[in-house]
């Protein structure tokens, strides 16, 4: 055998009790499951790893990422691996990088340099989702990427190549157009397709288009992972329009960052499990995703009403810069409640700036926009609007508006996964970007006990993996893909915090990725064997 993992605490992902055993690996796979009892020679390897003490668990899935670029820029990409990453979802939220013509490639690396970067280090060789799954296996000179990363077609950046910036219903020969997007983007090997129902220009769909791309997806056993219209004042009524719109097409639902947040839905979310319970009861094939935090992490412009961003990044910035159009934005947002906003009056003392594209406006960074405005003794939409015309839509922003109690009562839920939402952008980003995995094993498991520590590894592991059709990946079985995590469950913790968000975890000494080390006794090694994952399986 290559490597054996010696008397070390197996969870297996599946949810059942942990058992002692070693576990010997070959050729990228588990090769051999030798329980403590167990008749027989127990196996040898080249590399025995003593592991008394320690649990091996199947590799974290992250359901919700946004490292579309960052696993092209940084070799190590430390902020996942420490974690225990093994596969990232990339394409989240409706707006990525694939399919593209040169035009919306332009618009899309504007509209999200607050996640991604503004992308002037990287070499934009593909247009279509296959060459973008190329580049990731091709990675750095061939060798791959930092982990696995599979891929969600983006609905706000096909609506965007199909018929621009328009907020108006597509015709028909638009729609044909983008569910032959879907399609091919499907055949290529995405795993499904998202959307961005609060951002620009995914969010001007009506139910009806957005059920004819769900049809496609259906055709292809994907599945549909909305970010959808409304987490705030409209929340109950949103999550309602995804399974009814799902149901319709005969798609399965994956929901994005499921949470409940703003003061209007405070001690709300038994009311969301309710609504997906009585759907999953019925049929329905649902699952979610949450990141372990309050705090929801996006962009400043993500704020506006969507009828200001109608046009693209170049009209945002004009009619910011007109005074007429800006008092009308900040009258919707301040006095109505902006779409961008979910329909909730924007609060400035919860935006707190967590990064900017342009270092001259650093002293902004970590204080709120109420915060800023008082000590320069402006209003807050006044720093706001500065902001997003100085750093040309960039900033991005932690808004504080989540609730502890709707947090742990989601994350308990039988169709709950792990997503870290995790922006790696900025000068302070949400610890969830490098946090997200330890935190629930360390915070939510072993302090609180909300999770058993076997549960809460099969929401990290085996139910991404069936939600993502994957045959061999989630669980630790023999014969399965050697992604694997080594983990004191004693000492595991995540080391981000609001203060110092880039701070890696501890107690995880050991990450592999086809039975390879990328993380070895606690440091990261030069491997890169992650890769693309693809699956285009039609239903038969």
């Amino acid at each position: 055998m290559d490597t054996v993992f010696r008397d070390v605490r197996v969870i297996d992902g599946s949810g059942g009790p942990s058992y002692r055993a070693d576990v010997a690996l070959n050729d990228g796979r588990i090769a051999a499951l030798h329980r403590e009892g167990d008749a027989g020679p127990r196996p040898a390897a080249r590399h025995t790893v003593p592991a008394d003490g320690l649990a091996l668990a199947p590799g974290f899935i992250d359901m919700h990422a946004h490292s579309d670029l960052a696993l092209l820029r940084d070799p190590a990409h430390e902020a996942k691996t420490a974690q225990g990453v093994t596969l990232e979802v990339l394409g989240q939220d409706g707006l990525s990088y694939a399919p593209v013509d040169d035009r919306t490639l332009a618009q899309v690396r504007s509209q999200i340099a607050g996640w991604n970067g503004d992308g002037s280090d990287i070499d934009f060789s593909w247009r279509s989702v296959g060459g973008y799954l190329d580049r990731l296996d091709h990675g750095f000179d061939g060798a791959g990427i930092a982990v696995n990363a599979a891929y969600l077609i983006p609905q706000g950046t096909v609506r965007m190549l199909a018929m621009g910036w328009d907020d108006r219903p597509a015709t028909a020969d638009e729609l044909t157009r983008m569910k032959q997007l879907v399609a091919e983007g499907l055949q290529q090997g995405a795993v499904g397709l998202s959307s961005g129902l609060t951002y620009t220009p995914g969010m001007y769909a009506s139910d009806a288009e957005l059920t004819e791309l769900c049809r496609v997806v259906a055709e292809y056993d994907g599945y549909y992972c909305p970010h959808h219209r409304s987490y705030g004042a409209g929340a109950l009524q949103a999550y309602e329009e995804m399974v009814a719109l799902t149901r319709e097409a005969g798609c399965a639902l994956h929901l994005a960052h499921a949470t409940m947040n703003f003061g209007v839905n405070k001690d709300r979310a038994p009311e969301l499990l309710a609504l997906l319970d009585t759907a999953l009861d019925g049929g329905a094939d649902i699952s979610l995703d949450t990141y372990p935090y309050t705090p929801g992490c996006t962009t400043l412009v993500a704020m506006l009403p969507s009828w200001a961003s109608e046009g693209g990044p170049d009209a945002i910035l004009a009619r910011l810069r007109n005074e007429e159009s800006a008092a009308r934005i900040r009258h919707t947002m301040e006095v109505e409640g902006a779409d961008g906003c979910h329909g909730v009056p924007i609060e400035w003392d919860t935006i707190e700036i967590s990064g900017t594209t342009d270092p001259a406006l650093a002293p902004y960074v970590g204080k709120t926009v109420a915060r800023s405005a008082a000590a320069r003794g402006e209003e807050p939409w006044t720093v706001a609007r500065r902001l997003l015309i100085e750093d040309r839509l960039g900033p991005t922003i932690l808004q504080h508006v989540g609730h502890e109690e709707n947090v742990r009562r989601i994350m308990r839920h039988r169709v709950h996964t792990g997503g870290s939402d995790g922006i790696l952008q900025g000068a302070k980003p949400h610890p969830r970007a490098y946090g997200t995995f330890p935190h629930y094993l360390g915070h939510y498991v072993r302090e609180l006990g909300v999770l058993s520590l076997e549960e809460c590894v099969a929401h990290l592991t085996s139910r991404p993996a069936a939600r993502l059709r994957l045959p061999d990946r989630g669980l630790i079985r023999e014969g399965y893909r050697a992604d694997l995590v080594l983990f004191d469950p004693e000492t595991v913790a995540a080391g981000s915090t609001f203060d110092a968000p880039r701070t890696l975890p501890t107690g995880i000494p050991h990450v592999l990725i086809n039975g390879e080390f990328v993380i070895e006794n606690g440091h990261r090694t030069e491997v890169l064997a992650g890769r693309a994952i693809r699956r285009a399986a039609p239903r038969s």
